[in-house]
């Protein structure tokens, strides 16, 4: 049987990386103005004193399950600002949600499935939150010197359990999954990851067009500062006062702020690697670049951003870099980056496109 050699080159479109580069700018826009906005209601809670009003207005519900920890008054008083905050933020929500998505043409949701999807990721956003705050306010009840040092272990062991979970639990209230047809192309993916050495419970497809036009493909401490404030200016009434809520959120947002551009660097260097893994596994370099292409003209992904916007805000290296990156692995081991290994048809049913079969099924076998 003959096999096509020829390998189709995709361009970037320079019309879809204008509106990318404006879809981009507006996205920006947007999240200064989230941050201003939640700026002002900071300055305006502490300036205004609602932050001790709210707790003595909450004082009926202050029931203690343990001695200074009161689960009551913690989940109402930061549900209160949470709500407020959406309510508040609730226009440009659906502005950079709903409107903007669908003027790039990158959203086919209605309103109402967009309502939906808002609904419940904003509830089970609170749930986990109010659960991350009230493990925050037990800890300073019982453990007050060593508080931080816990709940950033239990956060990462957490993390690592979500991680695990998420496909299964918290995707599926998103997409809807359905297992790939029996045939080559999940006889090559499992087989590729045999030679990766990763057990997979099956391929899936997630009806991600239902909802968007864009593509994507998955493998599914604060320390001593709240004692201050407490022991030496005396501006709370102890260390678990619900009254601290605003001054934690607001430690937690300039943390954040700060970690942000290193965990957006360290998430780059990981993708890096990951992409570098795609092409010593495959050594289809053409097809990456091609993937690259495709994904940077339909997601309207901005080809070569600024490297301070890249810095602080991309946690994945900008298509730009991906695409040299795999000409640099297409000259490391001399081969065609248009017409890489790609163009070999695998002698296989079960190997991965463009791996020659070494003559075993094996995942361990040399190739």
């Amino acid at each position: 049987m003959e096999t096509d050699t020829t390998q189709q080159q995709v361009e970037i479109d320079s019309g879809r990386q204008e509106k990318a580069r404006e879809y981009a700018r507006l996205r920006r826009q947007l999240s200064f103005i989230n941050m201003g906005i939640a700026v002002i209601g900071i300055i305006f809670i502490f300036w205004s004193e609602l932050y001790i009003g709210l707790r003595d207005w909450l004082q009926p519900l202050s029931w203690q399950p343990v001695a200074g920890w009161y689960p009551l008054q913690v989940a109402a008083y930061f549900l209160i600002l949470m709500l407020g905050y959406q309510i508040i933020t609730s226009p440009l929500v659906y502005y950079g949600g709903f409107t903007l998505p669908h003027r790039y043409e990158l959203s086919t949701m209605t309103l109402r499935s967009w309502l939906a999807d808002f609904l419940k990721g904003l509830v089970l956003g609170l749930i986990l939150e109010t659960i991350v705050v009230e493990l925050i306010y037990l800890l300073l009840a019982t453990q007050p010197q060593t508080w931080w040092l816990e709940v950033a272990l239990i956060l990462l062991f957490f993390t690592v359990v979500m991680a695990n979970l998420a496909p299964i639990l918290i995707l599926p209230l998103f997409y809807k999954f359905t297992p790939l047809p029996e045939g080559e192309l999940t006889q090559r993916l499992l087989a590729l990851a045999n030679r990766a050495h990763t057990r997979v419970r099956g391929v899936f497809t997630m009806h991600m067009s239902s909802k968007t036009t864009a593509a994507n493909a998955a493998l599914m401490g604060l320390g001593n500062t709240l004692h201050w404030t407490v022991d030496v200016q005396h501006y709370y009434l102890s260390l678990t006062d619900v009254a601290t809520i605003p001054f934690v959120l607001v430690l937690t947002g300039l943390f954040g702020l700060i970690v942000m551009p290193i965990g957006n660097g360290l998430s780059r260097a990981i993708e890096y690697q990951a992409d570098e893994y795609a092409l010593q596994t495959t050594k289809m370099v053409g097809v990456f670049k091609s993937a690259m292409t495709r994904l940077a003209n339909q997601n309207l992904a901005d080809v070569e951003p600024s490297p301070l916007v890249e810095i602080l805000f991309h946690d994945h290296p900008s298509i730009g870099k991906r695409l040299k990156h795999a000409d640099a692995f297409a000259e490391r081991y001399a081969l065609n980056a248009s017409l890489s290994a790609e163009s070999l048809a695998p002698t296989s049913s079960i190997e991965p496109l463009g791996m020659p079969s070494s003559g075993s099924s094996r995942p361990d076998s040399a190739h």
